[in-house]
């Protein structure tokens, strides 16, 4: 016993102790990274042949959902994207590392309505429905910029790009059996302001401009919209679900590219560690997305709201639904909608006749 206590006595703690602290961080990091990630889609349903659009497809979660759908679950994928040599890099990188990966890729840019266009009639060229859109592409820190067609750059890349586009593919979308519009928000859009008087906020050109402001607002707007549209809808008994989510806080999607905090050299090196810990990776970053494009279970959901591939409240003034339509209105009036849809038939489909208002 004395032999016992002398070498304890003797004994360096932290030679003694070093492998349970360095196993007690491991254990901490390991349980940081597993809640910040995310719960994961709840199945592993095949969509064969099913035809899904993904906007933003040329990098982080919109890359990784195209290898998810289309090399993993069989759909065929189109790739829309702005710009074309990378998106064709990360359709080539899918199809080596799946072979047999159905990649379509279509140039898309949400800047310009008319290329939205363009890409619609390419589309209808092509393909005699659409099964998903999946509304991914975004921008956020954006510089006070001004689109070709007028609009503040968060407004139109995030909202009403996406809008025109998924009006003009409810034709494509209504042949479908269930055709599913999912649009990507952010959390962030609780932080977003809106009135009655500048729904689609215009006057976000006054000198207090904030590009932060200026993205919670447009994620505010794509969270309302769903809900409005999901009612027109459902009143008019179409087959089409819309739903919006948020994939959480994703690192490698240079969405942060013009934050200023990635500006300096000194805050970036300490601030990518702490992304690494707390921030999903684009693959947990796509699971709400990919349940709400393949899960069965969800085929009469709409206007509902996803976090962590679950139906989560939204905020009072997301919900509030005068707000919403006049909202709704606006947007209709700023794309030309209404003149749209009496010359080219749009609300109009073989599988049903969409109600414009109420």
């Amino acid at each position: 016993m004395d032999e016992i206590k002398a070498a304890l006595a003797d004994a360096d703690p932290f030679s003694s102790w070093w492998p349970f602290v360095i196993s007690g961080v491991v254990f901490l990091i390991t349980t940081v990274r597993m809640y910040m990630g995310g719960q994961a889609c709840p199945n592993s349903n095949s969509i064969r042949d099913l035809v899904v659009v993904v906007t933003g497809a040329a990098g982080g979660i919109g890359k990784e959902l195209c290898k998810e759908l289309a090399g993993r679950r069989s759909a065929h994928v189109i790739m829309a994207c702005r710009n074309l040599d990378k998106a064709d890099q990360a359709r080539q990188s899918i199809v080596r590392e799946l072979p047999g990966t159905e990649l379509e890729l279509l140039a898309l840019d949400l800047r310009s309505f008319d290329s939205v266009r363009r890409f619609v009639r390419e589309v209808q060229s092509r393909h005699a429905k659409v099964d998903v859109l999946i509304n991914n592409a975004g921008i956020i820190f954006h510089p006070q910029e001004r689109t070709v067609d007028g609009f503040e750059a968060h407004l139109q890349c995030n909202y009403l790009g996406h809008f025109l586009l998924t009006q003009l593919l409810l034709p494509l979308l209504g042949r479908s059996e269930q055709g599913r519009v999912i649009n990507v928000a952010a959390h962030g859009y609780t932080a977003g302001k809106m009135t009655i008087e500048d729904p689609l906020n215009i006057g976000s050109w006054a000198p207090g401009f904030h590009a932060r402001d200026a993205f919670a607002h447009s994620k505010l707007a794509v969270v309302m919209a769903s809900r409005q549209l999901a009612a027109r809808l459902r009143k008019a008994k179409s087959p089409i679900t819309v739903n919006s989510c948020s994939p959480g806080l994703v690192r490698g999607t240079e969405h942060l590219r013009h934050s200023p905090i990635m500006r300096a050299l000194f805050a970036r090196t300490l601030t990518y560690p702490w992304m690494w810990l707390f921030m999903k990776s684009p693959y947990q970053g796509i699971q709400t997305l990919v349940r709400l494009a393949t899960d069965p279970a969800l085929r009469d959901t709409s206007g509902e709201y996803f976090n962590d591939c679950e139906i989560t409240e939204i905020t009072e003034l997301a919900k509030d639904d005068q707000l919403g339509e006049k909202l709704f209105k606006e947007t209709m009036k700023a794309l030309k909608l209404p003149q749209l849809s009496r010359n080219e038939g749009f609300w109009q489909a073989s599988a049903f006749k969409l109600v414009v208002s109420y």
